[in-house]
């Protein structure tokens, strides 16, 4: 093997190394700190909801930084909205709906195999607890459409939660006869019978998922991380050294 070849293949072998060695480390650094999530917010089937939504969340420690947008809600009525967490991390399908006052919907109980109980409330003000803040209808936002940011504090079982990627954003509150309000066609709601339960009943779902750490664009519409567009170019490297070694063994033999 002459000079020019074996500094082909220590080059392909170093990057190999690299990018094996930056593996780990990029894993360790998905952990407690900087982490950001990001939901697509879908109507809660056999609801009769129209609306849609986002919502992005940074993690750090316990600090969580939260933006939610929605639209097509009930206006002019407040929507209660929370992190839910410690089940499958999922929106409930229209299977899990049960008839409430004789109507085929889904109330808040309905839904807990699949997002599970509160872990935050996402008030706009004043304290986030899972209890005291669940149904603080004088702190959520109000209207068809909103933009919500806030940092909040969550308790280490949610900052668990959300960077298992179990976690899920539940906006409530729904218009099911279409009469613009909050009224009793349900029968009262399963978390406070003082309540009718389409203020309460789950409106948009979205389970909360880890952006790709460091994807850069790859073939066929995907993303690739970047560990592996590494590896990919240093196996490309060692096919190109061994194609020289053959091409010119092959030449010395016809010599």
């Amino acid at each position: 093997m002459n000079k020019s070849t074996a500094a082909t293949l220590t080059a392909a072998l170093v990057v190999i190394a690299t990018g094996a060695a930056l593996a780990p480390a990029a894993l360790a650094a998905d952990g407690a700190e900087g982490k950001t999530l990001h939901a697509t917010l879908a109507p809660v089937p056999t609801n009769k909801v129209t609306g849609s939504g986002t919502a992005m969340v940074h993690l750090n420690g316990h600090q969580a930084t939260v933006t939610i947008k929605t639209q097509g809600l009930l206006a002019d009525a407040p929507h209660a909205q929370h992190f839910h967490i410690g089940a499958k991390g999922q929106c409930p399908p229209a299977s899990a709906a049960t008839k409430h006052n004789g109507l085929l919907s889904m109330n808040t109980t309905d839904g807990l195999p699949f997002y599970g109980k509160i872990g935050a409330s996402l008030t706009t003000t004043g304290d986030t607890g899972a209890s005291h803040s669940a149904l603080a209808v004088d702190r959520f936002p109000k209207g068809s459409s909103y933009t919500y940011h806030r940092t909040i504090t969550v308790d280490e079982e949610t900052a668990k939660s959300l960077r298992s990627n179990n976690a899920v954003v539940v906006v409530h509150g729904i218009d099911y006869n279409g009469n613009g309000k909050y009224d009793d066609v349900l029968g009262a709601s399963d978390l406070d019978p003082k309540l009718p339960s389409e203020a309460t009943n789950p409106a948009l779902c979205g389970p909360l998922k880890t952006a790709p750490a460091g994807a850069v664009a790859g073939g066929m519409g995907g993303t690739q991380d970047s560990d592996t567009v590494a590896l990919t170019a240093a196996a490309g490297l060692l096919t190109a050294a061994a194609g020289t070694m053959y091409l010119r063994r092959r030449h010395s033999r016809q010599s």
